[in-house]
Order: C-alpha cells, then sequence, then structure tokens
C-alpha cells in the first residue's frame, strides 16, 4: 500500500470555527435542542465547545464538549456528537418524569388495573449526558462504520479524563415523533400546562428551565386519562434512534424508568465506569505496523496543548503484548506520535 493511499481518510477531532457552515448542514439533519437548525445558535455552540476543551469554561461541570467527524478528502465535517459534562445544576436541573405503575383493586367489583403514573422529578447534581449524534446521509452506509467512530469517541474521550465527569452516564431517546415533528405527550400535557408549541418550549428549556417548575403540575398525572395516541408513545424509542438504543444497550446501559416530560422519550444510564467503551479505552505505547495490516480497527487519540486541543482516528492495530500496540504509521504522523509515545487507544467492534 503506498503513502498516499495509507493516509487517513477520516479523522475526528474538537469542533472550531472553521466548522460552523458544516454544523450548520448537519443541524439541519438533526434539529434539536443540542443542534439547532438555527443560524445564530451555532457560533455560541462551538465557542462554548472551544472554551471547554481548552479549560477557559474553569468549572468542569459545565463543560459542553462537540466532536466533528471530518472527511479530509472533501474538506468538511460529516458528523457530530457531544457531551455535556454534567446535566442538572442549581442554575439549571435536570428534568424528568419518573414513570412507575400502581395497581388498584375493588373487591367489590372484582376489578383489577395496572396504571401508569408520572410523576415530574428535578436533580440538581445529575449525571453525565451523551447527545447531539447526527452523521449526514450521504456517509451512513460507508463501510469504514464511521457512524460508530463518532458516537464511540465520546467514551474514549471520557475515560481520557475521568476525573471531569460524573459517576453516571445519561442518554435521552427520541420517541415516536408525527412528520411535522409533532409529540402527542406534548400535546396532551406539556401545551395544557404552557400554552406553548412543542419547539419553542423545547427550545426555551436549553436557555431557562424556570418555566417547568413554574407551570407543571408538582402531582401525579396518570397516564390512562391522556389520549391512546400519548400514551403509546411513552418511554418508547422512536424509529431514528432504535440503532442507538441497540448500541447502548451492548454497552451497558438501560432504561430506567425515566423519560423526557415533553415527549416521553425513554431515558437510558449506566454507571461511567461500568460502561464497557470506558473500561476497554487503554493508554498504549505506540509503534508502527509492519507488512500487511491486521483486520482489527481502533479509535486512537490524543489531546493537545493547543487547538484543535483533540485528535481521533481510526487505524488498523496489533497487540503483541498487553502493554504497547502497533498501528498504521501514516496514522501516528497524523497525530504526532513518534514510535515509543503514549496514546489512547479504543477497539471498534
Amino acid at each position: 500500500m503506498s503513502e498516499a493511499s495509507d493516509r487517513p481518510r477520516y479523522e475526528i477531532r474538537a469542533v472550531t470555527r472553521a466548522d460552523g457552515e458544516d454544523l450548520r448542514e448537519l443541524a439541519h439533519f438533526l434539529d434539536s435542542v443540542n443542534l439547532p437548525d438555527d443560524e445564530a445558535e451555532i457560533a455560541p455552540i462551538i465557542e462554548r465547545s472551544e472554551d471547554s476543551f481548552s479549560g477557559a469554561i474553569e468549572d468542569p461541570t459545565r463543560r459542553e464538549y462537540r466532536f466533528v467527524l471530518r472527511d479530509l478528502q472533501d474538506g468538511r465535517a460529516i458528523g457530530s456528537s457531544l457531551i455535556v459534562a454534567q446535566l442538572g445544576r442549581r442554575d439549571a436541573p435536570y428534568i424528568y418524569f419518573q414513570v412507575r405503575q400502581e395497581e388498584r383493586y375493588s373487591h367489590t367489583l372484582d376489578r383489577h388495573f395496572v396504571h401508569d403514573v408520572l410523576s415530574i422529578g428535578y436533580s440538581y447534581d445529575g449525571p453525565t449526558e451523551i447527545g447531539g449524534l447526527v452523521m449526514h446521509p450521504e456517509y451512513r452506509r460507508i463501510r469504514d462504520k464511521l457512524g460508530m467512530q463518532i458516537s464511540y469517541v465520546r467514551f474514549l474521550f471520557m475515560a481520557m479524563h475521568r476525573q471531569l465527569f460524573q459517576n453516571h452516564v445519561l442518554a435521552e431517546l427520541l420517541p415516536p415523533l408525527e412528520k411535522d415533528g409533532t409529540s402527542h405527550l406534548w400535546e396532551a400535557v406539556g401545551r395544557r400546562f404552557t400554552n406553548m408549541s412543542y419547539r419553542d418550549a423545547d427550545r426555551l428549556s436549553k436557555r431557562n428551565k424556570e418555566f417547568i417548575r413554574g407551570l407543571f403540575p408538582d402531582g401525579d398525572i396518570y397516564a390512562s386519562l391522556l389520549s391512546a395516541e400519548a400514551q403509546g408513545v411513552i418511554g418508547e424509542v422512536g424509529p431514528q434512534t432504535r440503532g442507538v438504543e441497540k448500541m447502548l444497550r451492548r454497552i451497558g446501559f438501560r432504561y430506567v424508568d425515566r423519560v423526557d416530560p415533553f415527549d416521553g422519550g425513554p431515558h437510558f444510564a449506566a454507571p461511567m465506569d461500568e460502561v464497557s467503551l470506558v473500561r476497554d479505552t487503554q493508554l498504549l505505547e505506540l509503534h508502527p505496523l509492519e507488512g500487511e495490516p491486521p483486520p482489527e480497527r481502533a479509535l486512537v487519540a490524543r489531546s493537545f496543548d493547543g487547538p484543535p486541543w483533540f485528535r481521533a482516528v481510526a487505524s488498523a492495530i496489533s497487540r503483541p503484548n498487553p502493554e504497547f500496540a502497533m498501528i498504521s504509521a501514516a496514522c501516528m504522523e497524523h497525530l504526532g506520535l513518534t514510535p515509543g509515545e503514549q496514546a489512547w487507544v479504543l477497539p471498534l467492534d
């Protein structure tokens, strides 16, 4: 294989201002609270990430790390993902509906019911959150498993900087939504208590959550009083995130009987140190591969003292012993590594 053909085609790095236009295009495919399709909101998102990676945001719990997957050949960002260091602080609590079952029985009528009950909850010392995962549609079926790479890189980074993150990690999955983005749970509950659209309330909640505590009911909400459509989305995973659910379950996440109070999307969580991808990430001494590359692949990453602060690439890898690994010489060069230096390695399934 020639040196030119061995050079990495794709890399993952921290987002920079140069990615603004590409990130806006990716936001068009996701349009979520974490990555809204709104040009005015893209620049602050990038600035917050840059200040997080650089340490300009001194409080680690307030940091938000945004990663971009770049096609180096075409010179554009084609995927993105996010880590929110802590979801839930005194000024911005983590808010959810706890879902529990309540049984009722009448001996007189010999009738038995099991009700799903929603109770609003608040956490001011919440978990680390992963989110914002989006891939450009043109690249979703490429054999390099690019979606896996931009998803896995979050766990690799958390393993690299374990002290900066919480003891639990959370992922909020989207429930089934209508084609126009309508949330049946929001129409049945949220709109009635706020007189706001789902989209407007969702966006406002990113900046200010006071209206939720001020307007949402404190007592229990019996799902049986809601429409069948609203009941049907509580804790259900939408078709667009079923692949994410499968991955999360495989690496140690479980549904924790909590849902988003706006749309009913399920919350999956795991102890950070029990997530397999965090456990599997290792700091290894690296040397260049010789001969034909093996089929095994891994994400290899390192941090920098200046921009872009973080960079990772996928490489063929050989593990002659537990202490060191051999990777592509071109990948080592791309990361600025010399033989014998250490970097962080996460195997790709």
